[in-house]
């Protein structure tokens, strides 16, 4: 019986990953990530600057110049076959990191292939094992690599030089090299430090040029990434940016909490450790390092998935809550798939946060300590009991932010357009021309009409002459946004503008004198709505 559920676990696994690899394929713009590294790879090659080639779509090459030296034999073969090899070594990678956490996920061997099955299983189905197929990412080896040397499975001689590798390759696993110092693995962590530097020597010896601009310009331009501000960057960083923190309060603020929860993460690892977890441990500082990096998307993310899945094998009532709740984060888009229901923008703020929320927490409770208790206590609360408490937390947790505003800077997806936008019919569609748009315009201080998509709604409109200002609230008790008034035709000034949600929103029309002349609030949840239909 139990070998005949090992054997429908992979069943299902190979299911998964097949539609998975298929769904890929089918995609226009397929393994795009791994397209940015075979087409930077292919200009280093013929002679062209590695941190100068940009995609097509505006992605550039963001990782040390080590990175290129081990990804440069894929440019020997076709980009066709190096997509089809990746998603196969992505699969494999994904069975290797569920056979290592299954060691920490059962003490018992009979059950351990059953749980690795499950395991790989649940890996594939979360967010970010899909993100890196899709993307076609290296974070799924780096997580393999620093969890396989964090957990000391390598021989002694070897621990800690896949951290090291790891990261010349993705700076992230660093915080490894202070974990091994923590716990008293020092010349694992002297491995680490030195393949790490001997990996940077081995690329500026080869690659220069590319390893000069890497280091004293490209690692300072996080602008190269990506918008951090975006939703898909779910670290503490990403996080304090949507919620709106002042630019010049950012660096301290972010600085001294990440302190704090890597402090925490590294403390309680040193104390899993001790008590014979390494695999917790390591996963623990795996979490830390999805927090405390300044940029953490959704392929950096599996080691918030392990944790979960480690929470949800514990013996504790409140640690599986914990676990179903995080996994169901991992798994899923909260903010998108309940934001019908989350009719509070506090409430929205938590679901699309979930995961900075979760990963952050995690850190500062390290599995809550009763997750890692090697044995039961005798006075453990009745289960009803039990399940009665984490719901009383979680309904107290979900009202306090229920009564918060969403703060202005927790739109991320906010964007006023210019005068150089006004020919993309996209972003102004309620009148083209200086006749239709002066036709357009009434009376009333602002004429606008409103376009809803898949996570972002559009504003577009006329003012009238008496309207000096227009101002944008994104929910009650946050800083409004200043909307451009363009004057792109003679006698009239028009606007664009986009926002996640109209739900909260509020537009002001102001006068010469700065006093308001007309809001809009109503109006924009009514037009959102004929907008939608």
């Amino acid at each position: 019986m139990r070998d005949r559920r090992v054997a429908l676990a992979w069943a299902a696994f190979v299911v998964v990953a097949l539609v998975s690899c298929v769904l890929v394929l089918d995609r226009p713009d397929r393994l795009s990530d791994l397209h940015i590294y075979y087409g930077a790879l292919s200009d280093l090659h013929a002679g062209r600057p590695l941190y100068g080639y940009v995609a097509q779509n505006g992605g550039p090459f963001t990782y040390p110049p080590f990175a290129a030296l081990v990804l440069g034999p894929m440019t020997a073969v076709s980009e066709g076959v190096v997509q089809g090899f990746w998603l196969v070594a992505t699969c494999a990678a994904v069975v290797a990191i569920a056979a290592s956490v299954g060691v920490a996920l059962t003490t018992r061997p009979s059950r351990r292939p059953l749980v690795v099955a499950v395991a790989a299983t649940v890996l594939m189905l979360s967010a970010p094992v899909q993100s890196n197929l899709r993307f076609g990412q290296v974070s799924i080896f780096i997580v393999l690599m620093a969890l396989l040397d964090g957990m000391g499975v390598l021989p002694p001689r070897l621990r800690g030089t896949l951290v090291g590798v790891a990261a010349a390759v993705k700076l992230t696993p660093l915080l490894f090299v202070v974990y091994f110092l923590a716990v008293g693995r020092y010349r694992d962590a002297a491995r680490a430090a030195g393949t790490f530097v001997a990996c940077a020597g081995l690329a500026a010896i080869v690659l220069p040029g590319e390893s000069w601009t890497y280091w004293t310009e490209a690692v300072r331009q996080t602008s190269r990434i990506g918008n951090l501000a975006s939703l898909g960057n779910q670290s503490l960083h990403g996080m304090l940016l949507r919620v709106g923190v002042e630019e010049s309060t950012l660096p301290l603020l972010w600085a001294g909490l990440v302190a704090v929860i890597c402090a925490a993460a590294l403390l309680r690892a040193r104390q899993l450790t001790r008590r014979g977890r390494p695999g917790h441990a390591a996963v623990l500082v795996g979490c830390a390092t999805v927090a405390a990096s300044p940029v953490s998307w959704t392929h950096h993310q599996v080691w918030p998935v392990l944790a979960a899945m480690l929470l949800i094998g514990a013996s504790g009532v409140a640690q599986r809550a914990a676990g179903t709740a995080l996994l169901a984060a991992m798994v899923v888009s909260l903010g998108a798939v309940l934001s019908p229901i989350s009719t509070r923008p506090g409430v929205q703020f938590l679901f699309e946060n979930a995961r900075a929320v979760g990963v952050c927490l995690l850190c500062l409770v390290g599995f809550g300590g009763v997750a890692v208790a090697a044995r039961r206590t005798s006075r453990r609360p009745a289960a009803g009991r039990a399940w009665l408490r984490v719901g009383v937390t979680a309904t107290v947790a979900v009202a306090f932010f229920a009564v918060q505003p969403l703060p202005a800077g927790a739109d991320p997806t906010f964007k006023a357009y210019t005068l150089d936008d006004v020919v993309n019919p996209r972003y102004f569609f309620v009148c083209r021309g200086a006749a239709e748009c002066a036709a357009y315009g009434t009376d009333a201080p602002v004429t606008f009409g409103t376009r809803a998509e898949k996570t972002k709604v559009r504003v577009n409109g006329v003012v009238s002459p008496q309207v000096t200002r227009l101002e944008y609230y994104s929910a009650p008790g946050g800083a409004p946004r200043a909307i451009p008034l363009l004057a792109a035709y003679p006698g009239t000034r028009i606007f664009s503008f986009r926002s996640a949600t109209m739900v909260e929103g509020r537009l002001v029309a102001y006068a010469s004198d700065g006093q308001p002349i007309a809001s809009y609030d109503d109006e924009l949840a009514a037009a959102l709505r004929t907008a939608t239909r």
